[in-house]
């Protein structure tokens, strides 16, 4: 049986639950300039499950426009409430909903938890389910000011998993879950299900740099480091001084990039691309010699596993998230301290041997995830959720 087969079968047990419409709530929308890996996921779901026709998807996130109402490949995006005030909005309209019992019957209710929480548990305790890709944790210094960094993470990993304990939830990795039973959510409600790779992820040996070329993919944010990176790669460049980079992305900390770059006299060999179109990003996976991450958190570390797919190993912090997206010494190296990003690159670069074995063995490793599949998994572990416990005999 396919994968699409599986989606379907999936998505027609939803229905025999009753279920015709699903609700998302998330904090940002994939258009949003600081969407990253979250808001991909996400999508690559609901437009797999909006094609099936089976369930109308209806997304809820915030804005940083004008509020807005529109159709994106095939589900309904539903943009509100600024980047702070949409959790109130949202909690409060469907508690509302609640006291007053209006809340449709044939409705299921997907929580994407992205450090604040929707606690969704108190306003639909049934037929929801609950995706947390990594929990923050130190993130949040990077976020907000104090005291509200430290008020942020005690909610996160404090107040908020007492009422998730009953909570159907899945994560992207066996370390992110960790992570999370750690903050106080049971084990057995907490399924692992990784992101896919899309199917136009391949190698290209024509495209393949003929000088040693590194790709930094992802938002761009104090969390993800870039800055540290291009640091430790101007250090391998002692031992390659034809070494290039390129950033591809966009957020917050682009324009201390740049900066960086223009104190470090590095526009010679770092490029900044921002935002670049599919087939743009599909190029530069397939030129590079490796992907890089100086990242300290990932929910899954998904330019590991696209960078992989087309045959292009990765030199990556080792932390929850980065751990399953590359496999250490089989796909590539993963480092206990970032400072020792540097070395790492630079003795990869130099053994041709070793890292075209790891780039084979990461093609492997990413041909086993699929978009589809990942839906359809997901699509059960909805249909889980909705279905009423038979009870117990006698």
């Amino acid at each position: 049986m396919s994968a699409a087969d599986d989606l379907d079968r999936a998505l027609q047990r939803v229905c025999a639950a009753g279920i015709r419409r699903v609700e998302s709530f998330a904090w940002r929308d994939l258009d949003d300039p600081e969407a990253g890996g979250s808001e991909l996921h996400a999508d690559e779901i609901f437009t797999r499950w909006a094609a099936t026709g089976l369930v109308d998807i209806e997304h809820r996130t915030s804005t940083i426009d004008a509020p807005r109402t529109f159709d994106r490949n095939g589900y309904r995006v539903e943009q509100r409430g600024g980047r702070f005030d949409v959790f109130a909005r949202v909690i409060a309209a469907q508690m509302l909903r609640r006291v007053r019992r209006s809340r449709p019957v044939d409705v299921a209710t997907i929580e994407i938890w992205n450090g604040v929480p929707w606690l969704s548990p108190w306003w639909s305790p049934q037929r929801s389910i609950v995706w947390l890709h990594h929990v923050h944790r130190e993130m949040w210094a990077d976020a907000l000011p104090e005291p509200l960094a430290t008020l942020g993470r005690w909610n996160e990993t404090t107040l908020a998993p007492r009422a998730y304990r009953r909570a159907h939830m899945n994560t992207l990795s066996e370390s992110s879950r960790d992570e999370i039973i750690d903050i106080g959510i049971p084990p057995e409600h907490i399924a692992v299900i990784p992101p896919g790779v899309d199917e136009r992820y391949a190698p290209d040996a024509d495209r393949r740099s003929a000088t040693p070329s590194v790709l930094i993919v992802g938002r761009l944010a104090p969390v993800k480091r870039q800055r540290l990176a291009l640091t430790e790669l101007q250090r391998a460049r002692d031992r390659h001084p034809q070494l290039t980079a390129e950033v591809v992305g966009d957020g917050p900390d682009r324009a201390a990039i740049e900066r960086w770059i223009a104190e470090n006299d590095a526009a010679g060999w770092v490029t900044v691309c921002g935002r670049v179109t599919d087939e743009e990003l599909l190029s530069a996976y397939q030129r590079a010699w490796l992907v890089v991450s100086a990242s300290y958190a990932e929910g899954w570390g998904m330019s590991l596993t696209e960078g992989g797919a087309c045959e292009t190993p990765c030199v990556a912090t080792d932390i929850a998230g980065h751990r399953g997206a590359a496999l250490d010494g089989i796909t590539g190296d993963l480092v206990a301290d970032p400072h020792q990003l540097g070395s790492a690159v630079a003795a990869l670069l130099a053994d041709d041997d070793r890292r075209h074995r790891y780039g084979a063995a990461a093609r492997e490793h990413a041909a086993g995830l699929s978009w589809t599949a990942v839906a359809a998994r997901q699509a059960a572990r909805l249909a889980d959720a909705c279905t009423p416990k038979a009870s117990p005999a006698g």
